[in-house]
């Protein structure tokens, strides 16, 4: 129990009386009025100072203690010292126990102060000035007067509390910042306002007010007291509240393009501005979006998402999220989307008994927790259903009004249109990841020339882009790589991806060098781009980067347009951003590639990427490319390990703000005793002997199973060299474990093509031979002149 202020006025008596009737606290405002001093009242029944029966203040009288009663005022006759009977006005305000303390009344009786508020100068100027409830309070925080409007507010009447600070009239917490308040007021003399939220006497709800108190002046200026209006402003609290609550909404939800995160944003927003529980359920999408979309009928099935309570834990959630749950007929759920609009179901119209009949354990949830009122908003955007938004009110008294219902409206419908949007762009998104993925290599063959690992992440804050990757065989065991980055992203950016890819393998195909690939795929891109712009489109622009390795020579050639360097990680140094010319982004039109050659040791790493792996919002291209090359110099393990590490060491945890292709590929070196050359003379007298040293190389290979092949295709392209090129000719035999190529080079840059042979024809059917007798066959130009190729395919030699 509090004890009585001692720097309060004792012209006030106070008195403590706990639930036993015996008195605790006795001030010197009560010894003037009675003349008992505190020793010799205080730890005695408070009952012995009565003289004569109480005068109640209404039909009921003084309540006993522990009647429930948190104030009581009536006359009371008491017995003073000398043994006179004084009649005494007196409030009771009942307190509860506290800190250990038993619980008990605190009694107050107001001064005798001047009779009469038209007799005081200082009551008539403050109330002259107020046009509503009004108190008027002196310098030293005495109540002075107040006006039959504040009477009816606190419930007492105004000629009973003169004298009474704010805190007798209403122990509470209001009171005590009201007193701070009007302290402040009288030592600034300035006004000053104070916002609460209250319940009146004899009201069933609290109420926002706003009490504002100003200082009341003599004619010589000083401040001599205050004076304190009350205002309810509910309704202006109310609608501050809703439009707050309606920005809040415009801000939190939709942050992201993630259906379930949208939904738990609407049911945050929502607690405990709105509701005390908040469930969001949706419909599952149609299998079909295309289809136009039916309105929902009874029994609907919703999937809960999110949900939200006052209570830590949520322990009135009756579904976890994930969950599948059908609502029949009758059930708030099935009744908003059915008929389009709110629905707002009452405890006291037994509107919420029609779970009894389908969800028994939904229905004493709602018991136990006390809910009272249940409110539900469809959710629907541009025509669609898709879902239900459930608000339940238990631990706020009031049920949903009219205008909750427009709140919540207002809010669902900026939620719906937000879920709507990440809907769509999580099935564009899908159909994108879906395309993409079917026009990137699933796996990268194995290869004589490389190894290689390679990694695609789309991006996760947009729109899935156009980075691919490839890995090319070439002819003679050497290899392409590949890696593109299309500007934008969606659909369209992952189509031009996929048409550019097509392109470089078909370039690639016809062994064209990096330079002169990039040429002609800058023409590919310029050409989409003419013909983008014509669809309204935009314009389509790329960056790339195009390598060739030769196992044999250990030579490697690059040119890049507007694309990152590679890294090269030597096998016994650290990594190294590679100089190459930049050369101008594909589509650019008319401007010149170069190319670089380098050797490359054997084990040595090339590490090929987009930009997205390197730039970020928290670092650039130069930060991102020095820690690129800091996490390849850790020691090396597999490049599938190595690729990982990348990754997690350069990537945000949350994923990369755009799409991210890796390649990394480990060179190997093919040994000299794999290699045979031969130059061959002129002379068709000479392809015997040439034929007879295969068969030897052959022997020595113990490749003596390929040797009927070998000899056929060697004869051939020998002679169709010699008959038709120009020398010198070159006779060329490569080996690995599964594949024997022939390689036969002249001067000419006359390409050969096959012919169908008529049957009187003496020639002409040697290629068509070599075709079928082979897997692959071709020619590549060269800078002295061209080579024609076949691979055989090695039996197992085991």
């Amino acid at each position: 129990m509090s004890p009585v202020n001692p720097s309060d006025d004792d012209a006030t008596a106070r008195a403590v009386v706990d639930d036993s009737g015996t008195l605790r606290e006795w001030n010197e405002g009560a010894r003037r009025l009675l003349g008992h001093p505190a020793a010799d009242v205080v730890g005695r029944p408070a009952a012995a100072l009565l003289a004569g029966a109480a005068e109640p203040a209404g039909p009921a009288g003084p309540p006993a203690p522990g009647a429930g009663e948190a104030r009581w005022s009536g006359t009371l006759t008491l017995r003073h010292r000398d043994g006179r009977a004084v009649p005494v006005w007196v409030l009771a305000h009942r307190r509860e126990p506290a800190d250990g303390a038993p619980g008990g009344w605190l009694a107050v009786a107001p001064p005798d102060l001047p009779p009469g508020q038209d007799d005081d100068p200082l009551v008539r100027a403050a109330l002259a000035q107020s046009p509503c409830a009004t108190m008027i309070f002196d310098d030293r925080l005495r109540l002075r007067g107040l006006n039959d409007a504040m009477a009816r507010l606190v419930g007492l009447p105004a000629e009973r509390v003169r004298g009474l600070r704010a805190t007798d009239v209403s122990p509470s917490a209001q009171s005590t910042e009201l007193e701070r308040h009007m302290e402040r007021v009288l030592a600034s003399g300035r006004r000053d306002d104070m916002r609460t939220h209250l319940k009146a006497t004899g009201e069933v709800r609290a109420h926002a007010w706003l009490a504002r108190v100003a200082p009341v002046s003599d004619p010589a200026g000083r401040v001599v007291g205050v004076c304190v209006t009350a205002h309810d402003f509910t309704e202006q609290h109310l609608a501050r509240e809703r439009l707050q609550l309606v920005n809040e909404a415009s801000v939190r939800v939709g942050s992201t393009l993630d259906v379930t995160r949208t939904a738990q944003e609407l049911a945050d927003v929502c607690v405990p501005a709105l509701a005390d529980f908040v469930s969001v359920e949706l419909l599952d999408p149609p299998a079909h979006p295309g289809e136009p979309p039916a309105p929902p009928v009874p029994p609907v099935a919703l999937r809960r998402t999110a949900h939200r309570s006052i209570t830590p834990g949520d322990p009135e959630a009756v579904a976890e999220p994930g969950r599948l749950d059908v609502y029949p007929e009758g059930s708030p759920q099935a009744d908003c989307l059915r008929s389009g609009r709110a629905v707002v179901a009452e405890t006291a119209s037994a509107d919420l008994d029609r779970w009894r009949e389908w969800d028994p354990l939904r229905l004493q949830r709602v018991r136990d927790l006390g809910i009272h009122s249940v409110m539900a908003v469809p959710l629907r955007a541009r025509g669609t259903f898709l879902g239900v938004a459930v608000f339940h009110r238990f631990r706020r008294p009031e049920s949903f009004t009219h205008d909750d219902v427009l709140l919540a409206e207002e809010v669902s419908a900026r939620a719906a249109v937000c879920i709507d949007h990440a809907r769509r762009y999580a099935r564009e998104r899908e159909t994108t990841l879906t395309l993409q993925r079917s026009l990137l290599p699933r796996t990268l063959p194995p290869m004589a020339a490389v190894e290689a690992a390679s990694r695609y992440l789309p991006a996760t804050r947009s729109g899935v882009g156009g980075d691919w990757f490839d890995v090319v065989p070439l002819s003679g065991m050497r290899v392409a790589m590949v890696v593109g980055d299309v500007v934008g992203h969606g659909i369209q950016a992952s189509a031009t991806m996929g048409r550019l890819r097509t392109a470089v393998r078909t370039l690639a195909d016809i062994d064209l060098p990096p330079d002169e690939l990039l040429t002609h795929l800058d023409d590919l891109v310029v050409r989409l781009s003419e013909e983008s712009g014509g669809n309204g489109t935009g314009e389509v622009g790329a960056t790339c980067l195009y390598a060739v390795y030769d196992p044999v020579s250990r030579r490697c050639s690059l040119a890049r347009a507007g694309h990152p360097a590679p890294v090269l990680v030597p096998p016994d140094g650290p990594p190294e951003q590679l100089q190459l010319p930049s050369g101008p982004p594909l589509g650019v039109g008319g401007l010149p590639f170069e190319s670089a050659e380098l050797e490359l040791r054997e084990g040595s790493v090339l590490a090929l990427y987009t930009d997205g792996l390197v730039e970020s919002r928290e670092r650039d291209a130069e930060a991102g490319q020095a820690l690129l090359r800091e996490t390849l110099a850790a020691p090396a393990g597999s490049l599938d390990a190595t690729c990982d590490r990348v990754l997690r060491a350069l990537l945000p945890a949350g994923g990369a703000a755009d799409d991210v292709a890796l390649l990394l590929a480990r060179t190997r070196g093919l040994p000299a005793h794999q290699v045979a050359t031969w130059d061959i003379p002129a002379d068709p007298s000479l392809v015997a002997p040439v034929r007879k040293q295969v068969l030897e190389q052959l022997s020595s290979w113990a490749l003596l199973d390929a040797s009927f092949t070998a000899e056929l295709v060697v004869s051939e392209l020998v002679t169709n060299a010699i008959r038709y090129g120009l020398p010198p000719i070159r006779l060329r035999l490569i080996h690995d474990a599964t594949t024997l190529i022939c390689e036969v080079s002249d001067t000419s840059h006359t390409a050969p093509h096959l012919r169908r042979a008529r049957t009187w024809d003496e020639g002409g059917r040697g290629l068509l031979l070599v075709a079928q007798l082979t897997q692959r066959w071709g020619s590549r130009h060269t800078p002295e002149g061209k080579t024609i190729w076949a691979e055989l395919a090695l039996l197992d030699q085991e």
